[in-house]
Parts: C-alpha cells; sequence; structure tokens
C-alpha cells in the first residue's frame, strides 16, 4: 500500500494512527505503564471503510480486507 520502511524495537507498538502516519508506543510490561504515542513515519494513508491496515513484516504500510461476522 505505501512504502514506509520502518525499522522495528523491541519493546514498542506499533500501529497506523487516524493520520495514517505510522506512530509507536512503549508496551506495558510487568506492572509499569506503557508510554505516551509518537510519531515515527508521516505517510499520509487514506483510509478507507472495511479495511484493517497494519505495518507489515517488511516495515511497510499494508491493509486488508475485514470480515463482517
Amino acid at each position: 500500500m505505501a512504502k514506509a520502511g520502518v525499522k522495528r524495537e523491541d519493546g514498542f507498538l506499533y500501529y497506523i494512527d487516524k493520520q495514517g502516519d505510522v506512530s509507536r508506543a512503549k508496551m506495558a510490561r510487568g506492572g509499569k505503564k506503557g508510554g505516551k504515542p509518537e510519531k515515527v513515519v508521516k505517510v499520509g494513508v487514506k483510509k478507507e471503510s472495511g479495511y484493517l491496515y497494519y505495518l507489515d513484516k517488511k516495515g511497510d504500510v499494508s491493509r486488508a480486507k475485514m470480515v463482517n461476522a
């Protein structure tokens, strides 16, 4: 869908935010609170309803059609 080339670091949750950019937040571990989200890469993906947007293994933005059960 869109090339981002994000290099993942351990201990962070990566996701596509409401603006269509790649963000990350520190994961909560062992009673410790998580961190505030920070933008990693500005991509500006226009989201369409009915699709799930995610960061794939290559660090790029991908999407999959959602199946409504």
